[in-house]
């Protein structure tokens, strides 16, 4: 939330109240209380018709210090909670003549006393970041609502990332950010996965413990500072400590929760009907049977929307007319040896038999009249499922069993990010504008726990397009409704990027892009892109993706990158496990792999896939590539898998690639082909 104009004003309608220092504080066990008023007290009138806020100072785990900020106390027994994985650790609180520290393993506060709010991170002795003056803050907007504030200040040449996966910039200063899910496509601003937390490249995390409407400006405000605010009373945000990048992520994800494993299978070529496409049992086997006689080796079809009769979205019946033996069906392409996925989502349309069941047992989102709440966006009249009904939830994965019984092995998750926030009422009595954000979390969990109940926890996976904090812990994420061209390939792989420095482990998208038909040429790019990453799926809009309707080369560039990725599939399962263990993702930015190289800062063209291998896609109908190979200080050279040709670190090359080649360079010492 932006409120000044400029360095000394403040916008036309707004109020802001500084805390201004640290009057006195309390220390209970394991919490340090401080009191700061919005005016230093320099006698006792002045305690009289002001406000202050209150301060409480903890920490959930060793290396990671909360601030909890609170205006005025109010009851949240109905707000959403992400769930925490809280140690009760040993802290330590001291106090002498300059004020008080608070430390939490090898993580420090530092706080001053004196006629100026001065609040210090420190690790091991490294200074972190701060707030300091006119940092917590509270602001009334225009439209007379209140709101939290804190800033913390940018050091010279800091650089922050992640907050979800964001399609803009890679390094996210300058950026104002809302963590607002939305569907609104990969070509803007707005995101399907929106996580309030970032990274900085001085070795340190922020994240902010709400569901609601958090706003950050990331040098967009204040150009020193990142501000961060939640609408309110209060805002609870965590300094999270490590010596690197990699082991703040480890650190976050131990209080978030890490990526679980993913069945081996998962890590193919996965093959979508696409969108709007029609198609049949015939059409699928044609598709399947197509892809094994040019020897394309395929792991997982997908039935998208289609599978159920039009207007009826969700019903979860096959529809009769193109597969009138859905479990037979299913049972023949099990006997090729392929897993089967279904589009799902948890809207249910008024035509749908499900409508009428649901309505009448309360198992929808409702109006504060009581009726159900629905509109026409996608499905007419459709309704959304309360997953905060634990019947309704039940209900839902009921449907989903029956699936699971024919033979369906497990579903697209798609949408969750078009949650209503305005007259509704959810089951529970949740305040509907911080369960926006929210929902998505329930959506994923309950379909993932069904999948890890039937199936074990081995072999459950999704394939998921909205996330919010903890939905790491639901895998795989895809990253929505990109374009079939350069841009949008380039700005889909920035967000892949963004949404692994969230916590995340594993991400897709839709190669060859989803929107538009793709030329020949973007689909045999998209394609080596696609199939070096985590987790590989062709899927469109109104166009199949089977690759001989793009040519006898986009054939041939298929069968190698899809062979290339079967014989990586050791080398996955052992990065997965690493992901497991750390919450690193298996898709790095290059400043997680390599924080020493400072080229490295910057590169959202690239990326490492697990520890050994880096990736340099394509973006341009030239082959032209341009990337850097990074310096360890080893000075031993890395080497192209494809061509054996070896590159000298520390320098950026420039080079030309046919379409059975890319620049996919091996780290030294390593072979990432022999696991």
């Amino acid at each position: 939330m932006k409120f000044l104009n400029g360095e000394w004003l403040v916008r036309d309608g707004f109020d802001v109240k500084y805390a201004a220092n640290i009057y006195s504080a309390d220390v209970e066990e394991k919490k340090l209380i401080l009191y700061a008023p919005f005016q230093v007290i320099r006698n006792p009138g002045m305690t009289l018709d002001g406000g202050l806020l209150t301060i409480e100072v903890t920490s959930p785990r060793p290396d990671i210090i909360t601030t909890r900020i609170i205006n005025y106390r109010q009851d949240h027994s109905h707000d959403p909670q992400f769930t925490l994985n809280r140690t009760d650790p040993p802290v330590k609180i001291e106090e002498d003549e300059k004020g008080w520290t608070f430390t939490s393993g090898r993580l420090a506060l530092k706080i001053a006393k004196g006629d100026a709010i001065d609040f210090e991170y420190e690790y091991e002795g490294r200074p972190l970041t701060k707030s300091a003056w006119r940092g917590k803050a509270l602001v009334t907007d225009d439209g007379g609502r209140p709101h939290v504030v804190e800033s913390l200040n940018l050091g010279v040449g800091e650089k922050i990332y992640g907050l979800g996966e964001r399609f803009t910039n890679f390094v996210k200063n300058g950026q104002t950010v809302t963590i607002w899910n939305q569907d609104g496509g990969t070509g803007t601003a707005q995101a399907y996965k929106n996580v309030p937390f970032y990274m900085s490249n001085r070795g340190y995390g922020v994240f902010v413990d709400s569901t609601d409407k958090v706003e950050f400006e990331i040098g967009s405000d204040e150009v020193s500072k990142v501000q961060f605010s939640v609408p309110g009373q209060e805002l609870t945000y965590s300094v999270i400590g490590g010596q690197d990048l990699k082991g703040v992520l480890n650190t976050y994800t131990d209080l978030t929760g890490k990526p679980p494993l993913v069945p081996d299978w998962s890590f193919g070529l996965w093959l979508s009907t696409s969108f709007t496409t029609d198609y049949d049992e015939k059409t699928v086997n044609e598709f399947v049977d197509g892809m094994a006689e040019r020897d394309i080796p395929l792991s997982v079809f997908h039935f998208d929307c289609r599978w159920m009769d039009d207007l009826e979205w969700c019903n979860f019946e096959w529809k009769h007319s193109a597969f009138p033996d859905p479990e037979g069906m299913l049972a023949r392409l099990h006997q090729k040896g392929l897993k089967v996925c279904a589009w799902i989502n948890p809207y249910i349309a008024q035509k749908s038999k499900l409508f009428k069941e649901g309505a009448e047992k309360g198992y929808f989102i409702k109006r504060t009249d009581g009726q159900v709440w629905q509109w026409d966006k996608w499905q007419a009249g459709m309704a959304i499922v309360d997953f905060t009904n634990p019947e309704a939830t039940a209900w839902y994965q009921s449907k989903l069993r029956h699936l699971l019984d024919q033979g369906v092995d497990c579903f697209k998750t798609d949408f969750g990010e078009r949650i209503p926030t305005e007259g509704v009422v959810y089951h529970d009595g949740s305040d509907p504008v911080k369960m926006h954000n929210y929902y998505t979390l329930l959506y994923n969990k309950a379909v993932y726990d069904l999948l890890v109940e039937v199936k074990g926890a081995d072999q459950a996976i999704l394939f998921a397009r909205s996330a919010t904090v903890g939905g790491q812990c639901y895998p795989v994420h895809w990253g929505g409704d990109c374009t079939s061209n350069y841009p949008s390939m380039a700005e889909s792989l920035r967000a892949g990027l963004s949404f692994g420095m969230s916590g995340f482990g594993y991400w897709s998208h839709d190669i060859a892009g989803f929107e538009d038909q793709p030329t020949p040429d973007i689909y045999k790019r998209w394609t080596q892109f696609g199939l070096l990453s985590s987790h590989s799926r062709y899927h469109g809009s109104s166009a199949y993706k089977v690759p001989w309707l793009y040519g006898d080369e986009a054939v041939e560039v298929t069968r190698e990158f899809a062979k290339l990725k079967q014989r990586l599939v050791p080398y996955l399962i052992k990065m997965s496990h690493e992901t497991h263990e750390t919450g690193l993702p298996m898709m790095r930015a290059m400043v997680l792999e390599f924080p020493s190289d400072p080229t490295c800062e910057d590169i959202d063209t690239q990326y490492m896939l697990g520890d050994d291998i880096l990736v340099a896609p394509i973006f341009n109908e030239d082959g032209t590539a341009r990337f850097y190979v990074p310096d360890e200080g080893t000075g031993r050279p890395w080497a192209n898998m494809l061509t054996g040709k070896t590159y000298e670190p520390g320098r950026w090359y420039q080079e030309t690639y046919d379409y059975q080649t890319l620049p996919v360079l091996v780290r030294p010492g390593t072979d990432p082909l022999h696991v």
